[in-house]
């Protein structure tokens, strides 16, 4: 399943509405249905005026009024996203996987991989990843422990056409961003993450050890290489009880 196109748009001349209007309610259709998911990358303004058969100044007045409206913003030098329907205090940190934290502090963990698989991603995935057409990724399923018991457990996405082979590497002793960064020499830039609690349920609950119901620390998470392509997006749920994350800032 590809990823979504503006170029799904129908666009009607003949009806008694300015084009740049039908443009943005059919943008804003697909943000509310979730086709377009929160943080989902928008293609640049010339190739989505081509897609539409418009010219630009007709799309960028359509997408200045979603920005205007709080669904679309525009990040210098990276593009025009979907906006998060939270509020997502932006906190700059390190770029660290849980993995790298555990080492940096000599505590030692377990990894046991609970599944391995090419697979044709969900399509809130595809978009974020913006996954070729027909394009397949890695899903990986892990569960990560220390001596006191299950920790966090993970579900990546990688994109394949980055790092063909990825489904045969050894993740119970070799880390992902170790794989992408030493074995297929990719350059991991940046990464977006969005915290929040959720109640522990199905296999979340039972693989983590937490009773039914009870809030967990839940991670999402998109990865960009340093030329801006995304790499790989995650989700992680966190035992709470078992660990803290904490974020050393400075102010400037």
């Amino acid at each position: 399943m590809s990823p979504a196109h503006a170029s799904d748009t129908d666009i009607q001349r003949e009806l008694p509405v300015a084009i740049h209007t039908q443009i943005s309610d059919s943008f804003r259709a697909k943000i509310a249905s979730g086709e377009w998911p929160a943080h989902y990358r928008l293609q640049s303004e010339p190739e989505l005026a081509t897609q539409l058969g418009v010219s630009r100044g007709t799309l960028r007045r359509a997408m200045t009024t979603l920005i205007e409206e709080g669904l679309l913003r525009q990040v210098r030098g990276r593009g025009t996203f979907v906006t998060s329907t939270t509020i997502e205090p932006a906190i700059a940190q390190k770029l660290t996987t849980l993995s790298e934290d555990f080492a940096r502090q000599g505590i030692e963990t377990a990894t046991r991989v609970i599944a391995q698989e090419l697979i044709v991603p969900p399509r809130p995935v595809a978009a974020l990843l913006e996954v070729p057409a027909g394009g397949a990724v890695l899903r990986l399923v892990r569960l990560r422990s220390t001596a006191d018991g299950p920790v966090t457990l993970l579900y990546n996405y990688v994109r394949t056409d980055f790092a063909p082979g990825i489904e045969n590497v050894d993740f119970e002793t070799q880390s992902l961003f170790g794989t992408l960064e030493g074995r297929y020499s990719l350059n991991i830039g940046s990464a977006r993450r969005t915290f929040s609690a959720e109640a522990a349920e199905g296999d979340v609950a039972e693989l983590l050890d937490i009773p039914l119901g009870r809030p967990v620390q839940y991670l999402e998470q998109v990865t960009y290489l340093s030329n801006n392509h995304p790499i790989e997006y995650s989700d992680v749920w966190i035992h709470s009880g078992r660990l803290r994350v904490t974020s050393i800032l400075s102010r400037r």
